[in-house]
């Protein structure tokens, strides 16, 4: 796919939208997860007692099963179920489909904030319920100041967010 003539920068309040919209494929997603690993452990994915516990193995697989959804939905259209309706796409700078690499530093630098919620020992929980938001607040915010509207996990990708059609 090369660049076209009509494809132009996506501004912020569209790629928010979107974001929106993905994020309740996401929820989907996780639920579909959950009720899965649910059912392969006979119901003791968590167990409660005089603390709960989450299966070591659960909230890893949440992880690559929804940068899956967003890495697959790169590399097959540019466009994630959130990205279509707005027509969207997400590309390389030339244009080009984004490759693997790119998939992958964009979706590893935009889910970055959400490490930030291992700080709930130290900033109680809800400061790190707070940092989170905050620290993509900032990450989106840069689009605002790039003059092709790139969020810093485009700009650490090397990749862009178009308008098409």
């Amino acid at each position: 796919m090369t660049d076209a003539p009509t494809s132009l920068p996506c501004p912020l309040w569209r790629r928010l939208i979107a974001l929106i919209y993905d994020l309740l494929a996401v929820v989907a997603i996780v639920m579909v997860v959950g009720l899965l690993c649910q059912l392969a452990t006979g119901g003791r994915l968590i167990t409660t007692g005089a603390q709960t516990a989450i299966a070591w193995w659960y909230r890893p697989l949440q992880a690559i099963v929804v940068s899956a959804y967003f890495v697959v939905s790169w590399l097959r259209g540019g466009q994630t179920l959130g990205m279509r309706p707005w027509h969207l796409r997400v590309t390389a700078r030339d244009g080009a489909r984004p490759t693997l690499r790119q998939a992958l530093i964009r979706v590893i630098v935009a889910s970055a904030p959400l490490a930030l919620l291992a700080l709930a020992p130290v900033l109680g929980l809800r400061g790190a319920l707070w940092a989170a938001p905050i620290a993509w607040a900032a990450w989106f915010a840069v689009a605002l100041f790039d003059p092709r509207r790139r969020a810093l996990h485009d700009l650490a990708a090397g990749t862009e967010l178009r308008r098409i059609g």
